[in-house]
């Protein structure tokens, strides 16, 4: 057995394998999955010397603990968070070694959701249509981590970044989402439209990697019934019977039959990945480009 593998010691709430996804695969129903906050997971990758398709964990709200079987290099990006090596405070935002044997924490989140767990040579566990991330939806890729999970690990590809600090995004203390209006706007009222674009919304508790869902105001149908499943996009502001949106995050649905109103910008969508529970939300309308 390698050496070169990661021992799960606390998995936490919910600690995944991600990497850049798998885009493409919609036609066969697959969704994209891949990280929430690519840039904090792109951050975490370069700080361990690792080229930009390397797996990272994603850690949600209290972290995870492990135990490398070798000394390794380690950055933790994304929600700010302590970070400890047997029990010694350690860098966040900057490559660490954790010598073999020893306990790595990654701990619970003190703004944001979450965190990214960047290792030399990258989570080597076995891609699926060529990547390595855990799609909640569809269940492909690994199972999130459970406590003992052995996470193999590849070889170091590069030499850790030499930084003094990075530049990181806080976690929003207001969501901004820009959004341009969606295939299905003419399926509500101009007041719900007005609503979504001039009322403030909340982040809702009861999201997850498919979909930021929100509290607020209930947006009003202009028409009764349902549509015919059609094409999601990543973004995709969807209304359900409840009238409260849902912002589609990365393990999305390809297809669904509740009508779209709006679709966000790609650009804001780490920073919806990073919104916690009772964050205001404000729907913003920009010009198609």
């Amino acid at each position: 057995m390698s050496d070169r593998a990661l021992v799960v010691v606390r998995s936490g709430a919910l600690t995944t394998v991600q990497d850049r996804g798998r885009p493409g695969y919609a036609h066969l129903g697959v969704p994209r999955s891949g990280a929430l906050d690519p840039p904090a997971a792109a951050l975490a990758n370069r700080l361990v010397g690792n080229g930009p398709d390397a797996a990272v964990l994603e850690t949600t709200l209290d972290g995870c603990a492990l135990r490398p079987r070798s000394t390794v290099t380690v950055a933790v990006t994304g929600a700010p968070c302590p970070v400890t090596v047997s029990g010694r405070p350690a860098a966040w935002g900057a490559p660490v070694v954790v010598p073999a044997g020893e306990l790595l924490e990654v701990g619970t989140t003190t703004a944001g959701v979450r965190a990214y767990l960047g290792v030399g040579g990258g989570v080597a566990v076995e891609p699926v249509l060529g990547s390595r991330a855990t799609d909640l939806l569809s269940g492909l890729g690994p199972p999130p981590l459970t406590d003992g999970t052995v996470l193999p690990l590849g070889a170091p590809a590069g030499a850790p970044a030499r930084v003094d600090g990075v530049p990181q995004p806080c976690p929003p203390a207001e969501l901004v989402l820009r959004v341009v209006p969606g295939p299905r706007a003419d399926w509500f009222t101009a007041g719900a439209v007005r609503d979504l674009t001039t009322r403030v919304y909340r982040v809702s508790s009861a999201g997850n990697r498919i979909g930021l869902r929100t509290e607020g105001p209930a947006l009003e149908r202009a028409r009764p019934g349902e549509l015919p499943s059609e094409g999601m996009v990543l973004g995709a502001v969807q209304v359900p019977p409840d009238g409260r949106p849902v912002v589609f995050l990365a393990d999305h649905p390809t297809t669904g039959g509740y009508p779209v109103i709006a679709v966000v910008r790609a650009a804001d969508l780490p920073a919806a990945a990073q919104a916690v529970p009772g964050t205001s939300v404000r729907f913003v309308p920009v010009r198609r480009r």
